[in-house]
């Protein structure tokens, strides 16, 4: 059984976050402790992306994928 486009956005877009905050931490560690800053932005995102209806990455990945049921486009 293959994955819808919907579920694949979905992927993509934990895969998204995942790396960022794993980025984030990475580079922290290796270069300077204010990259952390980017997993706040990132984590205050998700808080609110349920209340505006809007997130950054399912903008970008609903302008990629148009053949896929929008995500969280602000309606």
């Amino acid at each position: 059984m293959g994955t819808s486009s919907t579920q694949t956005k979905i992927r993509l877009h934990d895969a998204i976050v995942g790396i960022l905050y794993l980025l984030s931490v990475i580079l922290a560690y290796t270069i300077n402790i204010q990259w952390l800053y980017m997993a706040g932005a990132v984590a205050i995102l998700q808080i609110i992306s349920p209340v505006t209806k809007f997130c950054p990455v399912y903008f970008i990945l609903n302008k990629i994928m148009p053949d896929s049921e929008p995500i969280q486009n602000g309606k």
